[in-house]
């Protein structure tokens, strides 16, 4: 079964998504506005989720991390939580 890595960042609105977004390709680092902005527990940690397999998030995300690019920062994606920034770390 493969697995993935990745860290995220979320926030209320797509607007604010989309914000973050066009500063991070400008050279925000990630990590930091993760620990600034995302409304998950995980951006203490920078917005690092660890390891998982797929079914272990909910479907929105898991269609994106274990198919699209690894080491770019995918979003916004909506789910039932708010909307979300996406860098993919690792996948096997």
């Amino acid at each position: 079964m493969p697995s993935a890595s990745a860290r995220h960042i979320l926030v209320e609105s797509e607007d604010e998504c989309n914000k973050l977004k066009s500063e991070i390709e400008g050279g925000k680092d990630f990590a930091d506005a993760a620990k600034s902005f995302s409304k998950c527990p995980s951006g203490q940690s920078g917005g690092a989720l660890g390891e998982f397999q797929p079914g272990q998030m909910v479907p929105e995300f898991d269609q994106v991390v274990f198919n699209d690019e690894v080491g770019k920062v995918h979003g916004p994606v909506k789910t039932q939580f708010g909307y979300h920034l996406i860098e993919i770390t690792s996948r096997t």
